[in-house]
């Protein structure tokens, strides 16, 4: 499980991993701030390792964020997942885990949130199924300060219950689609992240 090298290098993996989710949940919430879209851009793309796994479509990334300007990637973002109605593309765990959405996944995931003593911010419009909450509590799992909740048995069942069993399907359908570009290199290296997670997870069981 490696850094993204959004962040520094000197980070230790633990908080490197919660730095990924964090990045991954700002960017499938919403399109970035002007502020990340910045940070994005000037990106370190070489990992301190040769050959690291994710080294490629963390460089395919930046290289979309540098290529495309904030206005472009935001029009992006509405035009797969925005608009009135029906989207091009979900960013809902139930939809692909059931074709429907607020289905029975959703009610799952719920239970297993509260059991963690978390509770979705009545201000987010969107459900618990959505990646980007999913992220969040992904990082809370791994940089949390309740070792009881924050630990890497929590992580590993969390993963495999409510993350690996759809995430992968979500970056597959973005990237098939015509209209993406940024989003495209998002879903690449989402996917290779996953991976590595899960390879990392089962080293563990």
């Amino acid at each position: 499980m490696m850094q993204a090298q959004l962040v520094p290098s000197t980070l230790d993996e633990e908080t490197a991993r919660a730095e990924v989710y964090g990045l991954l949940a700002a960017l499938f919430y919403a399109a970035p701030s002007a502020e990340l879209h910045g940070n994005i851009r000037v990106a370190v793309t070489e990992a301190p390792a040769a050959g690291a796994v994710l080294e490629s479509s963390w460089q395919e990334l930046v290289a979309a964020a540098r290529e495309q300007s904030l206005a472009d990637i935001g029009q992006e973002y509405d035009a797969l997942f925005g608009g009135v109605g029906k989207p091009e593309l979900y960013l809902f765990g139930s939809h692909y885990l059931s074709g429907f959405l607020n289905e029975k996944p959703l009610a799952a995931l719920r239970t297993d949130i509260a059991a963690l003593g978390l509770a979705r911010d009545e201000a987010m419009p969107e459900t618990e199924d959505h990646v980007a909450y999913l992220c969040e509590v992904m990082r809370y799992l791994i940089a949390g300060d309740d070792v009881e909740v924050a630990n890497l048995t929590r992580q590993r069942e969390f993963f495999a219950r409510h993350v690996q069993p759809w995430v992968p399907l979500m970056c597959d359908a973005i990237m098939q689609h015509h209209k993406a570009r940024f989003y495209r290199a998002l879903a690449a290296f989402t996917q290779a992240f996953i991976s590595v997670e899960s390879q990392g997870f089962d080293m563990l069981a």
